[in-house]
């Protein structure tokens, strides 16, 4: 029997099956997978989609960022404390004369100031309804302005009507904590060329601005002997009225007494509310004479149009005081602070009278010690002029609230800018009763001499309207009142727009007052306001330096040119302050603009003298100023071969005219259907990249700025161009362009007069006469030229600008090349009052 296997016990003693064994299959091939293309392009198309979103919000965020950045101050430290204005701090200055745009008005320094002001109008005329309020040409007036102001406490000026004078004449006097007490006196004489004297109807006002209240107080019926007051600004106030007479200490005079308390919608409309309160049904009837109706205010009611326009809680209370009596007469308004608690006496009649001749001496004493007229030989008429110049353009100072009106590339629309003052002379009280950038700088060359301390205040307000890209709108048009005597078109201010930087003329001026006199105490707080001035200073100047670079290196062009090539003989630049001056015929970005250099020029060494006095870095304004100052950089640049003389370079031609527009009419339709034909820019030859070959001002520009070298061979040609009457010489002063230019005198359009194409401007004389006495005070081949043109060119404008205000009775925008005569607005006592510094030789 055979032998049994053993069996092999797996772990737990179970036996493990058998597994059968299988042929393994062969490996299998995967099929390919195909690519799905309608699901990548979904997953691209919600990654685009994405994207898309992202940049769209991001766009939109940085799009609305930036069209913040037009109405975003700068972040830096105001240069003037919140209340450097109010009365406790600068309490002599917190009320004045602050409202030019009047014939005569006060206000306070504040934001919301209760006004005072004064509005007449001649009885029994041959034109009734001739009431008078804020300055107008179309008054006609004979003559007005201010024959003395100080700036600060007292003024007197005269207004000519047709047939008589007033003499306006306020003092103030300080105590208490806002600001003190002031008086005004009225004097009315009757002219000697009168048939009769006249009656005059004098309405005094008071108004208060959104916030305050005024009460009438009314004696004798219809005589309003006082208005009592509040304000935040303010506190308690009360208005007396004075009853008329012949004079100081004489009895009283006949008087009719009228007055009006009612609400006004705002400040720019006091005029119209007056115009439609007059009533006829009033007599005037003295004791010797005839009865005869006149003219009164009696009742106006805001009415229901209005009060759809403006909220009743932003009217004011406006309340008119109106006397109504013959000349001759004097009449005397105090006003008197309630917190003014010991006051000696009233400021009224004798005590009145004698505070003004103290003011009077004063002001002589200063005026002579501040520009010595009597010792270079002046008749007292020519100084009598000279202080009037002046004091027009101290009283012509505003205090301004309010909001410009702006735009950017980034706004849609126009938008408002921050709210803010501003302290600024004005250019003319009648026709631009606002402050104007490239202005000012010249306003302050004349201020700075007189008053250091309010030429300090004036930059400063205007450095602190800078917004945080470096720009300052240019024209400043901040308030109902304002902007009621602006073209709409002019209202909006583009931030691509620059001004001539004058203020650095002002700035130079005060530093070299800073060098020659360390001790003065105007020189004391210097450093601190450069300090506090300075870093607006720079994102200033590095807003010029970017936003209105050229095309090359070291060039420079004027943004904002007129872009309607259709219409104007040679499109204005109105953002460089010389309008129509002729500039290349087709504006475009290959401009390069000598005028721009030059203040640039100007503004990189003034901002390195600043640097370097304040012990910060001044190496990258030393730069730019050296290279800038370089002539060979300059000639190369400017320099017209053709015209031996500095000139702009751009797309220019000068085959250029105006023609009548051809109107096509069909055949049998009538004419009076179809556009009337207007007067259109015929280009006979097409432009080319040219020196622009206009003789003038701006080819003066190196010279007036003093960036020439004495030595430079350009000088015999600006010396020569100078001297030729067939070119910028006349008897008056330097023409605006040369007489031999083919646009000299020519309109820009058929509604478009000349502007800066011939006449006589006196800030560039100004500037010439500077740069005349310069050259011809230091060494060089050309000194004695300078010297014998200096003393020629400042007598015939001393004398011209003289005998048009004996003649006229006005200081003028411009004078005539050919005549002599004033021109254009008038009065216009903002630079052509430079006649001052002129005639004192300071420059």
């Amino acid at each position: 029997m055979g032998r049994r296997r053993k069996r092999v016990v797996a772990g737990d003693g179970v036996p493990s099956p058998r597994k059968e064994e299988k042929t393994p299959a062969p490996p299998r091939k995967e099929k390919k997978k195909k690519t799905d293309i309608g699901k990548v392009f979904i997953n691209i198309s919600i990654g685009l989609c994405i994207f898309s979103l992202i940049w769209f919000f991001y766009a939109l965020y940085m799009r609305s960022s930036l069209a913040r950045r037009v109405v975003t101050l700068h972040p830096s430290p105001r240069v003037l404390d919140a209340n450097s204005s109010s009365p406790a701090v600068s309490p002599e200055r917190y009320w004045g004369t602050y409202r030019p745009q009047v014939y005569f008005g006060m206000k306070t320094r504040s934001p919301r100031s209760v006004v005072t002001g004064l509005m007449w109008m001649r009885q029994f005329a041959e034109m009734d309804g001739n009431l008078r309020h804020t300055c107008e040409q179309g008054d006609h007036l004979l003559g007005y302005g201010w024959l003395m102001h100080d700036g600060v406490s007292f003024g007197v000026q005269e207004v000519h009507d047709r047939e008589f004078t007033l003499t306006t004449e306020f003092v103030k006097r300080m105590g208490g904590d806002h600001g003190g007490d002031w008086t005004w006196r009225i004097t009315a004489k009757q002219h000697s060329t009168a048939s009769s004297a006249p009656v005059i109807s004098l309405m005094f006002y008071a108004a208060t601005d959104v916030q305050g209240s005024l009460q009438a107080h009314v004696e004798e019926k219809n005589r309003l002997s006082s208005v009592t007051g509040t304000s935040e600004e303010l506190g308690n106030f009360k208005i007396t009225f004075g009853k008329p007479s012949a004079g100081e200490g004489a009895s009283g005079k006949y008087a009719r007494y009228n007055y009006l308390q009612t609400k006004s919608p705002g400040l720019d409309k006091l005029t119209d509310i007056v115009k439609n309160s007059l009533n006829h049904k009033f007599t005037f009837s003295p004791t010797k004479g005839e009865k005869r109706p006149y003219f009164a205010v009696d009742s106006y009611k805001v009415t229901n149009h209005q009060n759809q326009q403006k909220d009743p809680k932003m009217e004011s209370d406006f309340v008119v005081h109106q006397v109504t009596v013959q000349t001759p007469f004097q009449i005397e308004v105090l006003f008197e602070s309630g917190s003014f608690r010991e006051r000696p006496n009233q400021l009224v009649g004798s005590v009145l009278t004698d505070e003004l001749e103290k003011r009077k001496v004063a002001f002589d004493e200063k005026f002579e010690s501040s520009f010595g007229l009597q010792a270079k030989g002046f008749t007292s008429s020519q100084i009598e002029f000279a202080k009037a110049a002046l004091s027009n353009m101290l009283g012509g100072m505003g205090y301004f609230f309010g909001q410009s009106v702006v735009q950017s590339a980034y706004n849609e629309h126009p938008v408002l800018y921050p709210e803010g003052p501003l302290l600024t002379a004005v250019p003319s009280r009648s026709f631009f009763p606002r402050g104007f950038l490239w202005d000012e700088g010249f306003h302050q060359l004349l201020i700075s001499k007189w008053d250091t301390q309010l030429t300090q205040e004036v930059i400063a307000h205007w450095l602190d309207l800078i917004n945080v890209e470096g720009w300052i709108p240019r024209e400043q048009i901040l308030d109902d009142e304002a902007r009621s005597k602006v073209p709409s078109e002019f209202i909006v201010q583009h931030n691509e727009n620059a001004n001539p930087p004058t203020l650095f003329l002002a700035l130079q001026e005060l530093l070299e007052q800073l060098d020659a006199q360390p001790e003065l105490s105007s020189s004391q707080t210097m450093i601190p306001f450069l300090r506090r001035l300075y870093p607006r200073l720079q994102i200033w100047f590095e807003w010029f330096n970017t936003t209105q670079a050229g095309p090359i290196a070291s060039s420079y062009r004027w943004r904002g040119r007129d872009k309607d090539t259709n219409i104007f003989l040679n499109p204005k630049t109105l953002t460089s302050g010389l309008d129509d001056y002729p500039r290349a015929s087709h504006p475009s970005a290959d401009e390069r603009h000598v005028d721009l250099y030059c203040w640039m020029t100007l503004a990189s060494g003034i901002m390195a003298n600043v640097a370097r006095i304040l012990g910060e870095p001044h190496q990258v304004y030393e730069n730019t100023h050296h290279a800038l100052s370089n002539n060979d950089l300059l000639n190369k640049l400017h320099w017209s071969e053709n015209l031996h003389a500095f000139s702009d370079y751009g797309n220019h031609t000068q085959a250029v005219s105006l023609q009548q527009e051809k109107v096509f009419v069909p055949p049998g339709q009538p004419r009076h259907q179809f556009p009337v034909a207007r007067l259109v820019r015929s280009v006979r030859k097409a432009p080319k990249l040219q020196y622009v070959n206009a003789l003038g001002y701006v080819s003066l520009f190196p010279f007036l700025l003093q960036i020439l070298t004495p030595d430079s061979p350009k000088m015999e040609h600006i010396l020569r161009d100078i001297q030729d009457p067939d070119r910028l010489w006349t008897p008056y002063g330097l023409r605006s362009l040369s007489r031999s230019d083919p646009l000299y005198m020519k309109r820009n359009t058929e509604h478009d007069a000349p502007y800066w194409r011939g006449a006589i401007w006196i800030n560039i004389n100004y500037l010439a006469v500077r740069a005349l006495h310069h050259y011809g005070s230091i060494e060089g081949p050309y000194k004695e030229k300078a010297a014998t043109l200096y003393q020629e060119l400042r007598t015939n404008l001393i004398n011209n600008v003289y005998k048009q205000y004996m003649d006229t009775g006005y200081i003028w925008e411009q004078y005539s090349d050919s005549t002599g005569r004033g021109q254009g607005s008038h009065p216009f006592t903002g630079w052509s009052a430079l006649t001052v510094l002129i005639m004192a030789e300071e420059y």
